[in-house]
């Protein structure tokens, strides 16, 4: 699936420190996407290579339950 900005994502690379954090992307330039991950208290903005993110469907896993 495509990665655009408003995709809801999953950090997929096991020697990342966001490793299995899901994020939504802000911005897509040059193979690389600009993640935002908001929990609680904070907000981060952090930019990933394509590669280590994965489309990720919130909807879906709640289904599963």
């Amino acid at each position: 699936m495509i990665i655009l900005p408003g995709t809801t994502v999953r950090v997929v690379n096991p020697d990342d420190t966001y490793y299995c954090f899901e994020g939504l992307v802000q911005r897509v330039s040059d193979g690389k996407a600009a993640v935002l991950f908001e929990g609680g208290n904070w907000d981060k903005l952090v930019t990933f290579r394509l590669a280590e993110l994965e489309v990720f469907d919130p909807t879906a896993a709640k289904k599963k339950k």
